[in-house]
């Protein structure tokens, strides 16, 4: 099965939590801290490989989740980093947020897009020493790995697609010409899903897609209209392939209007690619007369008529424009750093998020003093208290960062 498109739900690594560990020493009452630090969490990679072919994997397996980082032990022993989960991806896939906006364009080999970084590890009670702190009895948890939905896009990267209405031939002509050898009957939309097929002729190959066929309305998004068409815009060149049978509700002339607008419709651009125009079923009266009217190619997929010379041109037109086309390198989105925090009213509580904020209180145990004054230090420092006095916060408000919750204090040096 060809699979195109795809959501994802991944979820980077925890990070491990840091440990509290002294060691006796004499004249230290409270002894040398040596509580190491916990591993990072695994990153979540998308990859390039080549030897995928399709997107089927993540349509049967969509879940996944990369390693966790271990914890800190005593004797400055830190924990291991969380192993990265690398999902190797087809050349030409996109990927979109759960917003729709494109983060990655993915086509050379081995080009990666780090989707969901892994969780930082907490510091063990050695890394929090400090001038002021000489013999910390705390710890930082782990931070929790992202999670995120994404979703997958494959577009074909082929030389030339077939494009026309259902069952004017396609799969017959690219069985025909190549080893690919997609579902043939005689009702429409028999090719659900595209095949490609590689095409020789004398010493020279190409790739030819056979795209599902299109009717009207397909740009508005009719039928399967869009899913389609995404997979012709990656071609270098459009073979049309028309149906003079009269079981067309379309003539040929009328047939090849509403494809060329249906193409314009969902890209400009794509209407401007080098194309080429056959009338196939070259057996049937109606056949010659309509490729004489609109001076086209006379071909027959059943039979092999003119198809040498058809694969000729669409041969030299798919060299001419691989040597005009620029090089394709994709692109990785890199966003602005995000802001430490941010605020706002919730249910009668003022919610701080961001990463920064959730990490300055992220220590096991903060109804241990030490704890709660290390992180209202950082919270200072951050200066979330003055975004929340600025805001508007009254003494004993909510305040809410994460899953803590405490009573806002405009004074915090102040005793009661």
């Amino acid at each position: 099965m060809f699979v195109d498109r795809v959501t994802v739900h991944l979820r980077a690594g925890n990070g491990g939590a840091g440990v509290v560990s002294f060691k006796r020493m004499r004249g230290r009452p409270k002894g040398k801290p040596i509580g190491g630090s916990g591993g990072s969490g695994g990153d979540v990679i998308l990859e390039v490989d080549e030897g995928v072919a399709s997107l089927l994997t993540y349509r049967r397996n969509p879940h996944h989740t990369a390693g966790a980082g271990s914890h800190g032990q005593g004797d400055l022993k830190h924990g291991k980093s969380g192993e990265d989960l690398i999902l190797n991806v087809p050349p030409g896939t996109v990927v979109l947020d759960s917003d729709g906006v494109v983060l990655a364009d993915l086509v050379a080999r081995g080009q990666r897009y780090t989707a969901l970084p892994g969780g930082r590890g907490g510091r063990g009670n050695a890394a929090l020493v400090s001038p002021s702190l000489r013999a910390p009895s705390v710890c930082e948890q782990g931070e929790f790995g992202r999670t995120g939905s994404f979703t997958l896009e494959l577009k074909l990267m082929a030389d030339a697609a077939l494009v026309g209405f259902p069952n004017a031939g396609k799969s017959t002509f690219i069985s025909a010409v190549s080893a690919a050898r997609p579902k043939i009957a005689a009702y429409p939309f028999t090719t659900l899903e595209p095949h490609l097929g590689v095409v020789s002729i004398g010493d020279r190959e190409f790739i030819l897609a056979d795209i599902p066929g299109l009717i009207e309305g397909a740009a508005a998004g009719r039928g399967l209209g869009h899913e389609f068409l995404r997979h012709v815009e990656r071609a270098r060149v459009l073979v049309f392939l028309l149906d003079p049978s009269p079981l067309q509700e379309r003539d040929p002339s009328e047939q090849l209007a509403i494809l060329l607008h249906e193409l314009e419709a969902f890209s400009p651009e794509l209407a401007l690619r080098p194309r080429v125009v056959a009338v196939n079923k070259a057996d049937l009266a109606e056949a010659s007369e309509w490729a004489e009217r609109l001076e086209v190619h006379l071909v027959s997929a059943a039979t092999g008529e003119g198809t040498p010379a058809l694969l000729h041109v669409i041969a030299d037109l798919s060299e001419r424009a691989e040597r005009d086309a620029p090089e394709r390198e994709g692109f990785v989105l890199h966003r602005p750093a995000e802001a430490p925090f941010t605020l706002r009213r919730e249910a009668g509580a003022w919610v701080v998020e961001g990463v920064m904020a959730r990490r300055a209180v992220r220590f096991a145990d903060l109804t241990n003093p030490v704890a709660a004054d290390l992180a209202a230090q950082r919270l200072a420092r951050l200066r979330v208290d003055e975004a929340l006095a600025e805001a508007g916060a009254v003494d004993g408000e909510t305040v809410r960062i994460g899953d803590l919750e405490f009573e806002y204090t405009s004074n915090p040096d102040e005793e009661e």
